[in-house]
């Protein structure tokens, strides 16, 4: 069953790309949980942790599943203390992971409503990669009769900013491809930098794809703002202190863990907080300095 939650797992990733890696897991283990013939609360939760560990370790990036996952089992499991049988726990299992599920789906378009207002007509914005939420926010403004130029990053090694300039084009917003290392050079004459997050750690930091640490250093030398666009399930508990703090697992991907690391590059970063001026999220525009509370809130 765990073997089968991986399959799953990958394949919505690769038919539906759209979908960000947190909601496949998500969608994943409410597949799991509808299939599930446990008879104890501790064969479940067994169960579930070792299909969420299968998930973990397939070469999708796996920073979002390890926050959703855990914020899912969190909220999923406050309902063993309230009901009087297992055959009822799991049938309220499983209503309040569809209603944990239907937040996600809805979180992208808050964040998006969110941040559109910040681009201005004539604004030009650097973003790194490709975001969906990011998108999904210029398409917002652009749908309010907003003029605005992106400039996109390749972003290699896998080269995502084409995909994300192609999709920009698509939605008539005139974009331009430049270089990761013409950055600097363009930031110049840029009003501001707008970026995802593959996760939002208890700084208020963000790991996110490899060259955004730099874009973000660059930023803040040349007094640009450096805003974060990003739904709460990302939101994770971990404090890493650098680089090297940062999980192997959320900087490599899982076929790569097996090599000599030391000849790999990561796929992502850590931008400390000091370089964000703002987060947008589900919950409302946080500086990083409130993100701890909000991590608070959502693990009580």
């Amino acid at each position: 069953m765990d073997i089968e939650a991986g399959e799953i797992f990958c394949k919505i990733l690769q038919e539906e790309h759209d979908v960000s890696a947190g909601i496949a897991a998500i969608r994943t283990l409410l597949n799991f949980l509808e299939k599930d013939d446990s008879k104890t609360m501790q064969e479940l939760d067994n169960k579930l942790s070792k299909a969420i560990a299968v998930m973990r370790k397939t070469d999708h990036p796996v920073t979002s599943v390890a926050s959703a996952t855990e914020l899912f089992q969190r909220f999923i499991t406050l309902t063993s203390l309230d009901t009087p049988s297992f055959d009822d726990c799991k049938k309220s299992m499983l209503k309040r992971g569809k209603l944990f599920l239907n937040k996600l789906n809805e979180s992208r378009d808050k964040v998006a409503k969110t941040a559109a207002p910040f681009i201005v007509d004539g604004c030009k914005i650097l973003t790194h990669s490709k975001s969906r939420v990011v998108l999904q926010t210029m398409k917002e403004a652009a749908k309010a009769n907003k003029r605005f130029t992106v400039y996109v990053t390749y972003s290699s090694p896998d080269e995502s900013g084409k995909l994300m300039c192609a999709e920009l084009e698509a939605a008539n917003i005139p974009c331009t491809l430049i270089l990761d290392s013409a950055m600097g050079y363009v930031l110049e004459q840029v009003d501001m930098v707008m970026v995802g997050a593959e996760g939002v750690v208890e700084s208020g930091g963000i790991i996110n794809k490899v060259g955004s640490y730099s874009m973000a250093i660059c930023a803040k030398e040349l007094k640009k703002p450096f805003y974060v666009l990003t739904e709460s399930f990302k939101f994770v508990r971990i404090y890493p202190l650098n680089q090297q703090n940062l999980p192997k697992e959320f900087k490599y991907s899982a076929s790569k863990l097996q090599k000599d690391l030391s000849k790999e590059h990561p796929m992502v970063d850590y931008t400390p907080p000091a370089y964000i001026t703002l987060l947008f999220t589900d919950l409302g525009i946080l500086t990083p300095s409130a993100v701890s509370d909000e991590l608070i809130k959502l693990y009580l």
